[in-house]
């Protein structure tokens, strides 16, 4: 289950070669018997016999070269290259992707305080394609009327309102990727709740998501809740205890930023270096 920024904390949820081919050998002329010579026997004289026409001359017959068929052209998947006539050539170049011309969904992760909102907005804004910023907390607050406030308590109708929120979200983002926008949407989810927070993401928007934890440290988060007013202000042990949750994510396999040192653009480029990386191997998650 995710947590807005300005709402407290829910509890958690305890192959041979060929055969050889010789060459035959050239077949010779057929000889005939020798003749003795006219007057010769071995008995004694004799009357001469008439004389024995040449043996005809037959030439050697031509045994044809054998003739290996050519096997088919078969792709080379081995990566070998093929050198062209005139010299050695290069290997091809490796690029690695480019998230910023690339149309995908990001999943933004943060306690209250962590500046989801503000590094969101950021990139969205300055990337080569279109994209669109999601909110869970702007989209739960569409509810004017009947508004469940979870600092009022947490309750079924708080509850219930989350889960429409996270729906519609998930359906948006679905709506923009169908027409190539991007979108990237923010939400504290925890990871002791990974069936209803995590798991439910996926579910809503696609296997193709891609989450990034963004956690800066306490007293980062802290100060940071202390500038904020009205219902998204939380107490400072509300907010100690969502960001010892949150580091929950350590180990999770979950790519994490650690921002308390980073402004919104500095936050924003690593996040395109983050992303660049899950591109080419997506988390498994």
């Amino acid at each position: 289950m995710q947590h807005a920024v300005g709402s407290p904390l829910p509890p958690p949820h305890q192959p041979g070669h060929g055969p050889h081919t010789g060459w035959a050998p050239a077949a010779g002329a057929p000889q005939g018997s020798p003749v003795p010579p006219p007057g010769f026997s071995g008995a004694g004289p004799v009357p001469p016999a008439p004389p024995t026409p040449p043996a005809p001359q037959v030439p050697p017959a031509q045994v044809p070269a054998p003739q290996h068929p050519l096997a088919p052209h078969a792709p080379d998947v081995s990566g070998h290259l093929t050198l062209p006539p005139g010299g050695p050539v290069g290997a091809p170049a490796m690029t690695a992707p480019d998230p910023s011309a690339t149309t995908l969904a990001v999943l933004l992760i943060g306690p209250a305080g962590a500046g989801k909102t503000s590094v969101a907005k950021f990139w969205a804004d300055h990337r080569r394609v279109p994209t669109a910023h999601i909110s869970l907390d702007d989209v739960r607050e569409w509810v004017r009327s009947g508004f469940a406030d979870p600092q009022t308590g947490w309750n079924d109708h708080s509850e219930a309102q989350y889960r429409l929120a996270r729906r519609t979200c998930g359906f948006a983002a679905r709506n923009f990727l169908a027409n190539g926008i991007s979108c990237i949407l923010d939400d504290a989810v925890f990871p002791d709740r990974p069936v209803v927070g995590l798991g439910g993401w996926k579910r809503h928007v696609g296997p193709g998501l891609l989450p990034v934890v963004l956690l800066p440290g306490l007293d980062i988060v802290l100060e940071r809740n202390a500038e904020r007013s009205g219902n998204r202000r939380l107490t400072d042990e509300e907010v100690a205890r969502i960001h010892g949750r949150m580091a929950g994510w350590y180990g999770s396999g979950l790519p994490i930023i650690d921002n308390s040192q980073l402004d919104v653009a500095g936050t924003a480029r690593v996040l395109d270096e983050v992303l660049a990386r899950a591109i080419a191997s997506p988390p498994n998650w």
